[in-house]
């Protein structure tokens, strides 16, 4: 039997995260499965991050940004470091401000806890649909305070992103009770006001980043973003592709978990060329690991033995291999895996040159993606990332 820790989220998906033990979920479709969860690396440094996205009517364009934009994040923080170690990425997300969630729960839901199930989190956001509702920020920043599996770990990155554009003040939680719940379990809470700068300092958004030591920012979420398109990508395309054929899906959640790569990638190649260069980018990095369903990323873990490992749970073309055969079966599309990511790594630093170059000539304001990747550089620094273009 594998030594694999296949924990599936106790509540995630099932509904709206509740405010206190005694409250219950209601009956809001879900935009996702559950995420697999496995046993994370005592080596790495750990990054953990929930995103609360305001899902009200007027936000499709957040939204459209959070989809679009999520490999980018990803990929910058595959390029930090710690004594030599690139860190364990877990996202959470809820969403709130949603008119379909009872005003009784806040209106505002739970949709993944924290994971490193990175497709499951690509799912989740290209699943979320707008609805006007009302905008809770104190409820919901309590809501992940609370109801998160924090790290005790005072070395670990542990940050909220709470991102929309009512005030800061409405509902019955006050947000200068919400924030201080989340610096108690040693949790930053950065703010992102969608609209302009002295309207969110007016309105409490900076207010609010600064009593969670965090970053205030404010973005234009209705802009029109063109992505920068770039030679590389349709070759990058095309090595994630390839890339999709070194996995060995196995055991209980092999379909799901290849169902889910494979949609994540038609997501990512759906939004733009470019969304889809990011995402092979991001599955060549070291943040991107399906040890839950993959026999090669097991195997490299220490998740699995080989030798060991029941026929049952192998996919066919391995059930009748001999134990050594078995390794070096793995081996092998170990090390057709290992190329292809020297090569999607490679053409990607290129791309960011070249995009980088583009950028420049054109003056775009702050997006979500880039408040999200300041305030990640920021407070990376203070528990010791280093980041490659630092």
């Amino acid at each position: 039997m594998t030594r694999l820790t296949r924990t599936l989220a106790l509540t995630t998906l099932a509904g709206l995260v509740p405010l206190a033990a005694a409250q219950t979920a209601p009956a809001e479709p879900n935009p996702a499965t559950e995420p697999l969860l496995i046993d994370r690396d005592a080596e790495r440094p750990l990054v953990q991050l929930a995103l609360l996205l305001d899902t009200s009517g007027s936000m499709d364009g957040l939204i459209e940004q959070a989809k679009t934009q999520l490999w980018a994040i990803v990929n910058e923080l595959a390029t930090s470091r710690r004594d030599g170690q690139p860190p364990i990425l877990e996202v959470s997300l809820y969403e709130y401000g949603k008119q379909s969630i009872s005003l009784q729960e806040n209106q505002l839901r739970q949709i993944l806890p924290l994971t490193s199930d990175l497709d499951a989190v690509s799912q989740a956001l290209f699943a979320l649909r707008t609805n006007g509702g009302e905008e809770y920020c104190g409820a919901v920043i309590e809501a992940a305070a609370k109801g998160l599996t924090w790290s005790e770990d005072r070395n670990v990155l542990k940050m909220i992103v709470i991102a929309g554009n009512e005030p800061f003040t409405q509902g019955g939680v006050d947000y200068r009770q919400a924030v201080p719940e989340a610096i108690a379990r040693g949790v930053i809470v950065n703010t992102i006001h969608c609209g302009d700068r002295q309207t969110g300092i007016d309105s409490g958004w900076a207010d609010g980043a600064r009593l969670g030591d965090g970053e205030y920012s404010f973005i234009d979420h209705n802009a029109d973003l063109a992505p920068i398109a770039a030679p590389q990508d349709e070759q990058l395309i095309s090595l994630g592709v390839e890339l999709n054929r070194t996995y060995i899906a196995y055991g209980a959640h092999a379909a799901e978990g290849r169902m889910r790569q494979e949609a994540a990638d038609a997501s990512a190649e759906d939004a733009s060329a470019p969304a889809a260069a990011q995402r092979a980018t991001a599955k060549a990095g070291a943040l991107y690991r399906n040890a839950m369903w993959d026999l090669v990323d097991a195997f490299k873990e220490g998740e699995v033995d080989l030798k060991e490992i029941d026929a049952d749970e192998l996919p066919e073309e391995m059930k009748n291999l001999k134990p050594d055969e078995r390794v070096a079966y793995v081996e092998q599309k170990q090390a057709e895996r290992a190329k292809l990511q020297t090569r999607i790594q490679e053409l990607s630093k290129a791309r960011d040159a070249y995009v980088a170059a583009e950028r420049v000539k054109g003056a775009q304001g702050e997006t979500l993606e880039s408040a999200l990747l300041k305030a990640i550089r920021a407070q990376g620094e203070r528990v010791g990332l280093a980041f490659e273009s630092d």
